[in-house]
This record gives C-alpha cells, structure tokens and sequence, in this order.
C-alpha cells in the first residue's frame, strides 16, 4: 500500500477529517512550496500568507478532481502560480496600471495588497525563471504549472533573465512603534485587560494555520482565546497541540515578548525557556491604527518564516511543526 493510501483509509473510515488528511498528504511539499512562495514574492510574510492559500485552494480544488494528481509537488506549484499571478493582475486591474514593466508606487508598497512584488519582471516572467533556475524543472514542466506553451515559457525565460535584478522591492512605512511597545509591556507584565484594551472592536487576531478570531472578545476568552493561550506554555491537551519531539528540552514556563527591527519593520519575538538557553519560538507582526490595534498576526505553526527571520537577526529558534491537532 502507497503511503497516502493510509491517512485516505483513516477518512473513509471516518477517523479524521478531510483538511487533516489532505495536510497529512500534502505537508511534506511544505518547505519547498514555501521556497517557491519566497521566490515569487521576494517577503517571508508574503509566501507564508501565499503558502497558506495555496493550501486553502489546492484542498477546494482536490474535491472537484476526479483523480488525485499524479504529480503533487507540480500541480502545487501550479496553484501557487495562479493564485500569484491572479493576485498581481487584480492589484494592477484596481489601480489601473499598465500590464508589463511598470513601477510600483507607493500605493502598492503595502505587502498584504502584493503591490510591492511588481517589479521588474511580469508574474509569468519571474515565475519561469524561478521554476527553471532555482528547481530546475523542464518546459514542459513549467508549461503545466503556468498554464502556458513551451514557446511562452521559452519566451518568458529570454526577457526574464535579461532584465532580472537583485534589487529587492520597497517596503511599506515602518508602523509606529508606540502600540507594539504597549502591547510588548502588557504581554510580559501578564495583563489580558490591558493587551485586549488596545485591539479595535472591529480588530482581527490571526494564528496562521490554526484560528482566526474578530474583535477584542475572542482573544481573551478563556478556553480558546490567542491571548490566553500565548501568555500560557506551550501544552497539549484534547484540543489539540505541537508533537512532543518539538518540545525537547522545553521548560514548561510562559515566554516573553520582544521587539526587534527586520528589514525596517518592528516585530514581536516572543521567546521560549529551554534547559540550554531561551529561544525565539513564535513571531507577531501589528497592524495599528492611531492608537490601537487593527490586525495581529502570530506565526507559531510557520517554520519556515521563523527560521528566515530568525537567521536574519541571527537569534536562537525552535520549530513547532506546521500542526495544531
């Protein structure tokens, strides 16, 4: 029996959910679809968040598909590409800029809207090279993830390296660092009401892969909320949890937060004790508005964005593994 025969015996057997048996399937590819995503997009933030769809769209469209397909590490690949290009076409269409060679503005320099991916090269362009070049697929390969001809590809290829820079695309404004500061201080004093406080109403607190929460209430609740549960060790329970080889070495005690400068912008580590030293074990990226928070994002079950950054600031670090079941 293959080894994806058994987490799909284990759904008809009704022992685990659809999602769970398709990441069971499909995690493997992860680190290498993360590579492709950081290639594409040039951010560490920006592949995650495409990594975190294409899995969303790959599962959506695996239903509709008659058979599995035959070649999974490709057809990721392809559903990277189209959710990428789709991106940059809608972000161009709102903005009104020509299709190929344009210059990003500063209305574009925002990561979440993509904007500041356009650069010298068109999606398809920086795509073919990245596909050729980095993970040496054939045309024929690269034509089936990009939808296209071999000729395109070739064509894509020629003007692409021609043009291709290192230059990396600019970035949005640095937030103020007054809130993250404030919600730093909250965080290591153990304050809920005061790291609550400053969310909107309207606020959003994301846990990458795991939950999602709207409004100050959710974070702070006390059986499910983000809040609670990172101001807590890390632990594992009928809900849920990292696997016990993640967690080696691990003293059971609550971590504190950080804030440091990546790439011009401040970011939250929140750092974990180990019986060696302390090691950074979580990120948190904080959108303000005025004087409060409109969106938190924390990467936990996201190695591959904490191993980047962390290397970049040269800082100790843990993985947790992509999973929270």
């Amino acid at each position: 029996m293959s080894e994806p025969e058994e987490p799909l015996r284990a759904l008809a057997a009704g022992l685990k959910s659809p999602w769970h048996t398709f990441l069971e399937v499909y995690e493997p590819l992860r680190p290498e679809l993360y590579r492709y995503c950081r290639y594409l997009t040039r951010s560490a933030w920006d592949a995650e968040d495409l990594v975190q769809d294409t899995l969303a769209r790959a599962f959506v469209t695996l239903g509709a598909l008659n058979q599995p397909p035959p070649n999974p590490r490709a057809w990721m690949f392809r559903v990277a590409s189209n959710l990428w290009v789709d991106r940059l076409r809608r972000a161009r269409d709102v903005l009104g800029i020509p299709p190929e060679h344009a210059a990003p503005p500063a209305a574009l320099a925002d990561r979440d809207a993509a904007g500041a991916l356009i650069g010298t090269l068109s999606p398809q362009e920086r795509a073919a090279v990245v596909l050729k070049d980095v993970f040496g697929q054939s045309l024929e390969e690269i034509a089936e993830a990009l939808s296209t001809t071999t000729g395109a590809v070739k064509a894509a290829l020629h003007r692409g390296r021609g043009k291709l820079g290192d230059a990396e695309p600019e970035g949005a404004p640095p937030p103020p660092r007054q809130v993250i500061d404030a919600f730093c201080d909250a965080f290591n004093a153990r304050d809920l009401a005061r790291m609550t406080a400053l969310l909107l109403d309207t606020s959003i607190v994301e846990v990458l892969g795991a939950a999602t929460e709207y409004g100050p209430d959710a974070s702070r609740d006390p059986e499910t909320g983000s809040f609670v549960g990172f101001l807590s060790s890390i632990r594992r329970d009928e809900r849920g949890g990292i696997d016990d080889r993640y967690l080696e070495g691990y003293r059971a005690e609550p971590p504190r937060a950080e804030v440091r400068i990546h790439r011009g912008e401040p970011i939250v580590l929140l750092w974990y004790a180990h019986d060696d030293r302390e090691a950074v074990r979580a990120l948190a990226r904080i959108t303000p508005e005025d004087d409060r928070i409109s969106r938190l994002r924390f990467y936990f079950f996201t190695g591959d964005v904490i191993a980047e950054v962390c290397r970049e600031l040269d800082v100790p670090f843990r993985d947790n593994g992509y999973r929270f079941w």
